[in-house]
């Protein structure tokens, strides 16, 4: 994934003279448009365009959803599975000696080239900025490719990971100057089981921690005291189905014996559907191409997914669509990687045909979660 040289988005599409987008989905198809987006996302893959050179510092991320979301599209025959775990496995991280696995820093992935500062002539990192979010797209990427995870220094990522996180139970990203909420808490139960191994947290503080930031209404704030937000509800019940806290399709159990308010929860999900069919992240806010895949998988995930109204939500996504492929954050946006790849994972839990399952926990697929 190479920055473009040329302007191939220009080429696509532009912008009107007045600086305003022109809209993208003018010509929206009541079909969701899978050879575009597989030409859309190997467009992506090959030669990022220059737009995107602002997000340099994240380009394991734009990785991730360039890569997952061809998985997703059943087409990773687009892509070269030894070139990419090779690049991936360039980025992490290694302490110099065993010692150093407890200096406080996390020996994780970096989010690219750019942050990955070589060592001096002693070994000694000059700066290591491997995070938490980068680390989970790495290994996201590596389950999508098939690489053997026997292969990993997951040793180094665990013991090592347990620095960030803080008394309340809360993790930081990196292990420094960073703020601490659901997201990483997720990043960090995520990766712990996508290694198979919770040494890297400890999960009774975690739990604490998420249980803390569910709000009065039901949803849960990035941090406690802090607004319902689809985004943090998402990691508060992600993170707890992975660490082993909340059952698969709870709501068919004994509600009354779950450690968080299922009721409340189910409620405020169910009010983030607009008029328009999408979701919205949080009260009174226009609907999200996103939010389709953070709110929908919190229902997906606790049994309740068909209480939604599916054929407006997929109404309102093929509203998003555009002509050249990708998805885009409101209907007229132009496309981009972020809403792109949430948007086929919305599909998926939609069972459109011709795309794989998805794992609701992991925001990947059945396949690459199981290791198939």
């Amino acid at each position: 994934m190479e920055p473009a040289t040329e302007n191939e988005w220009d080429r696509l599409s532009s912008s009107s003279s007045d600086g305003e987008e022109q809209a993208a989905s003018d010509g929206s198809s009541s079909q969701f448009n899978r050879q575009q987006h597989v030409a859309f996302l190997t467009m992506m893959y090959e030669s990022l365009p220059h737009h995107y050179q602002y997000q340099e510092i994240n380009r394991i991320t734009l990785a991730h959803f360039a890569i997952s979301g061809l998985c997703l599209l059943g087409a990773l025959d687009r892509v070269d599975k030894d070139v990419v775990s090779d690049w991936v496995l360039s980025l992490q991280a290694h302490p110099s000696n065993t010692a150093d696995l407890t200096n406080g820093e996390f020996y994780g992935f970096h989010g690219s080239r750019s942050s990955q500062l070589h060592p001096d002539d002693n070994g000694v990192l000059m700066l290591n900025g491997s995070n938490l979010a980068s680390t989970y797209c790495a290994l996201a990427i590596l389950k999508a490719v098939g690489y053997n995870f026997a292969n990993i220094d997951s040793k180094s990522i665990l013991t090592s990971m347990r620095n960030l996180q803080q008394h309340d139970g809360s993790f930081m990203p990196i292990h420094f100057g960073a703020e601490k909420d659901l997201r990483f808490v997720y990043c960090a139960a995520a990766i712990c089981f996508l290694l198979e191994d919770w040494r890297g947290m400890d999960r009774e503080r975690a739990k604490a921690y998420i249980l803390n930031c569910q709000s009065y209404d039901g949803g849960f704030g990035l941090t406690p005291g802090s607004e319902s937000h689809g985004g943090g509800t998402y990691c508060a019940v992600a993170s707890l189905r992975l660490m082993g806290f909340i059952e698969d399709n709870v709501l068919s159990k004994n509600m009354s014996s779950s450690i968080i308010d299922l009721p409340l929860l189910l409620s405020w999900c169910l009010q983030r559907q607009a008029a328009d069919g999408g979701f919205q992240g949080r009260a009174n806010k226009p609907s999200d191409t996103c939010y389709a895949f953070w709110i929908g998988s919190v229902l997906r995930m606790l049994g309740g997914y068909n209480l939604i109204d599916k054929e407006a939500l997929r109404g309102f996504l093929l509203t998003c669509q555009s002509q050249y492929g990708g998805f885009g954050k409101c209907p007229g946006d132009l496309p981009d990687l972020y809403h792109s790849f949430y948007g086929y994972t919305a599909f998926s839990l939609l069972e459109e045909p011709g795309l794989n399952p998805l794992c609701a926990e992991l925001g990947m697929t059945e396949f690459s979660a199981l290791g198939i």
